[in-house]
Formats: structure tokens, C-alpha cells, sequence
């Protein structure tokens, strides 16, 4: 069978930041309660004219690029997001037209903040299975269109951006495990109500902005931190690999004190685990691309290094991979 492994990255942030300081002249909080609570100072925010396609464009673009490669060569698009342009066509359409990749075929992949880490688990068994050479994996979420600004705990938490990793055939192993689940009982504690089937759009539904994130702050850090660790111990395990064999933690930027719990409780070193969620807040689909190129640009990550990226989102949705860095 080939082998699968990431040969590309590229993201793209919009320019734009929405500090700590511009929310306490929004809503009732301050630097010193966010900080203490995520962990986050300041995080990006996307004009008023760009969607969620446009930032997937770019960092598709910009991971391609990287690679040399011209977008026909892409077999398949999964575009990971939670706030695509519509419902109907999918972002993955848009982006496909965009960039030029005649012949691909795609879809949009809805995990919330395991979405990421659910479309490389995807691409990488379509690589392994001999019918694909590669698959662009696009995590891209416009939060803010969806953030209610008068919610001091929710309106502190997420920014917009995009990162899109290629995966490829390959003769060396890059791609080495997964392990991932959902849990549907949690479903009440991190959604956006109304839009769907169950609660279509009316007067009454934007009145009592049922259109933004609703979240139950303290049942979804429970499960958070118990399911990241439980799920980064047990695929370890199932390969025979102790967090002291792995290079980097890469997590989904969620909660600084998540993340932190993670580690401590795998018995990580602080230099094992990647944080910038002080500088972007929560992305979505688009954390763990973002932090990996942080890892890539100070010096953490390099060719043969193990990798386990890890997230647990709405859904409840959990992941997490295995990977050899191939570049």
C-alpha cells in the first residue's frame, strides 16, 4: 500500500486584530479575566466583504505554492469548516472553481473544532487506498459572522482564519494512526440553533439571536480535557509510543488551560506543546494548521519528527493523528 504524508502548508490570517482591550469597550470583561480564563490577548477578525471561501482560497493557495505544484494536480478538496459561505454549494466547490483545480472533486467536512484533524484522517486513508495521489485539506472558519458580541462568554474565545495542509502519496510513512469519535450527548452544550431544518430562519429566531454560538462554558472544558488526554494516551498506546517518544503536541487552540491540563496530565514538557492561541484566539477548523506553521517558523518541528495533533470540539467530536513530518 503507499503512504500518505503532509508535504505542504499554508495559512492565511486576516489582517485585522480585535484585542482584549477593543472587547472591554464592547462588553462587560477585561484583559485580566480573559487572559486568566483562555489564555488569549488578541485574535483576528475578517473584513466585512470576505467569507470564509475567500480565506480558504489563499491558504490553498499559498500551500500550494509552497509545494510547486499547480492546482491540477489536486485529485480531491475537503474544505473542515463550521461557517461556510452557504449551505448549498459547498465551500469546497468554491474554492475548487477558485483555484483552478479542474478534474478535483470535494466536500465540505462538519466536525467543529475536530474538523481538521477528521479531514486529514479522510485524506490520508484516501491516499493510502491507492486512489489518490493528493488531497487538499482546507480548515477555514469565519467565527465572527456567527459571534455574539454581547456575550462576554463567547464573544472573548474565537477569531477567523484559514489553513490548508497537502497530502500526498509518498514511499516513507508519514501518516501512522488515528483515533476518533463523537459523542452526541453533548450536542446542547456548544451550538448555533437556529438556521437548520429543526429551527429554520424567522423574525422570532434572529430576535432572540438563536444565530449565534450558544455554549455551556464549564461542561464543554469537562469533557475537553478529560477526552484530549484520554484520546492522546490511548493512541499512543495502540502503537506502542509514549509521550516521550513524541516530538510536538499540536492541539486545537481552544483554552489555554485545556491545552496546559493535556499536557501535564500525558507527563509533556512544556517544549512539547505548541500555544499560540494568545495571538488568534480559537480558529476552528483553521488551529491546528495555524499552530503547526508557528511550530515550522520557530524551529520545533522538522523532517522525521513524530506529531500528535489533538482536539475535541462540538458535537461532541474528538480527535486525534499520528504523524511523521515529512518536510
Amino acid at each position: 500500500m503507499p503512504e500518505a504524508i503532509i508535504s505542504a502548508l499554508g495559512c492565511y490570517v486576516p489582517p485585522r486584530v480585535l484585542t482584549n482591550a477593543d472587547l472591554e469597550k464592547m462588553v462587560e470583561t477585561n484583559n485580566e479575566w480573559i487572559m486568566q480564563r483562555v489564555g488569549i490577548a488578541e485574535r483576528h477578525i475578517a473584513a466585512p466583504e470576505v467569507a470564509t471561501s475567500d480565506m480558504a482560497v489563499e491558504a490553498a493557495r499559498a500551500a500550494l505554492a509552497q509545494r510547486g505544484i499547480d492546482a491540477k494536480e489536486v485529485d480531491c478538496i475537503i474544505v473542515c469548516t463550521v461557517t461556510p459561505d452557504m449551505f448549498f454549494p459547498s465551500t469546497a466547490c468554491l474554492v475548487q472553481e477558485r483555484i483552478g483545480a479542474k478534474g478535483a472533486w470535494g466536500f465540505d467536512l462538519i466536525a467543529a473544532c475536530s474538523g481538521f484533524i477528521y479531514g486529514l484522517t479522510t485524506a490520508a486513508h484516501f491516499v493510502k487506498a491507492g486512489t489518490h495521489k493528493k488531497v487538499l485539506v482546507i480548515g477555514a472558519d469565519t467565527m465572527s459572522r456567527i459571534i455574539d458580541y454581547t456575550d462576554r462568554n463567547t464573544c472573548i474565545l474565537f477569531g477567523d482564519a484559514a489553513g490548508a495542509m497537502l497530502v500526498e502519496r509518498a514511499d516513507e510513512p508519514g501518516f501512522l494512526g488515528f483515533l476518533n469519535e463523537i459523542d452526541g450527548s453533548g450536542a446542547d452544550a456548544l451550538k448555533m440553533p437556529a438556521g437548520g431544518s429543526r429551527l429554520p430562519s424567522s423574525v422570532e429566531t434572529v430576535a432572540q439571536r438563536l444565530h449565534y454560538v450558544k455554549q455551556e462554558g464549564q461542561q464543554v472544558y469537562k469533557f475537553a480535557v478529560t477526552k484530549m488526554y484520554e484520546t492522546c494516551k490511548a493512541l499512543l498506546e495502540r502503537h506502542g509510543l509514549t509521550p516521550a517518544d513524541v516530538k510536538l503536541l499540536i492541539p486545537h487552540q481552544a483554552n489555554k488551560r485545556i491545552i496546559l491540563a493535556t499536557a501535564e496530565r500525558l507527563g509533556m514538557a512544556p517544549e512539547q506543546v505548541i500555544i499560540n492561541i494568545d495571538r488568534f484566539g480559537n480558529t476552528t477548523g483553521a488551529t491546528i494548521p495555524l499552530a503547526t506553521h508557528d511550530a515550522l517558523g520557530c524551529g520545533k518541528l522538522h523532517k522525521g519528527d513524530l506529531v500528535l495533533f489533538a482536539a475535541v470540539g462540538a458535537g461532541f467530536t474528538v480527535g486525534a493523528n499520528l504523524w511523521r513530518w515529512a518536510y
